[in-house]
């Protein structure tokens, strides 16, 4: 399934359409590592999940919400990946990121889902 967000990616921005509606879609772009990549083969594994490599950097979009368990990433790699780890390999996101515990980080593409986790 293409997304709209990732389609917009290489077009010029003549060419780019704006919508002013809610997508529910959420990711993360991160820098090309050993970490970011083994960040996304465990997430590429994952149903909903597009993963777009290129040259410096990698993409993970999904619609809904995106969950990151560390403990998976962490078997991939071969040494342990914290929620803080993560972040650092995270150059940007869009969505709510909410760490959900020592082992779980979530990209909630719907702000209300996201807000049964987030004390005010």
């Amino acid at each position: 399934m293409a997304h709209l967000h990732t389609d917009n990616i290489f077009k010029s921005m003549k060419d780019m359409q704006f919508e002013e509606t809610i997508s529910h879609e959420c990711g993360v772009t991160m820098n090309e590592s050993v970490e970011s990549r083994a960040i996304a083969e465990v997430m590429a594994e994952k149903p909903g999940i597009t993963v777009t490599y290129m040259p410096a950097m990698i993409r993970i979009d999904g619609e809904g919400k995106i969950t990151f368990k560390m403990s998976e990433i962490s078997e991939a790699l071969g040494r342990e990946m914290t929620p803080y780890l993560f972040e650092i390999c995270t150059s940007t996101h869009y969505g709510r990121m909410v760490m959900v515990d020592d082992d779980t980080v979530v990209l909630f593409g719907d702000l209300d889902e996201a807000l049964k986790y987030i004390e005010y």
